[in-house]
């Protein structure tokens, strides 16, 4: 079975105190953040975003961390604090 990995882009953060409640939230959905922060370079019209890597053992346990009780809570800390862009990406 492939490993998966959520792959989170932020395009916007306006509210710093909802992103660091959430994060203290999110890490009891599971997963293991493997790359968090600001891009150390940029190639081929990259964007200055903060980047967030998260490795699972599977796309249906990333799914299941998505849809758990645990992340619902995280979310709801973050509200509208940080417009992003997640995917779930299949390992090779």
């Amino acid at each position: 079975m492939a490993k998966a990995y959520w792959v989170a882009t932020y395009r916007s953060v306006s509210n710093p105190e909802a992103l660091a409640a959430y994060a203290a939230l999110s890490v009891a959905a599971g997963g293991r953040i493997l790359a968090r922060g600001m891009p150390a370079h940029l190639y081929e019209g990259g964007l200055q975003q903060r980047t967030v890597v998260i490795e699972f053992d599977s796309v249906e346990q990333a799914r299941a961390a998505h849809d758990s009780p645990a992340y619902q809570e995280a979310l709801a800390a973050l509200g509208g604090g940080a417009e992003r862009d997640i995917r779930i990406v299949e390992g090779v």
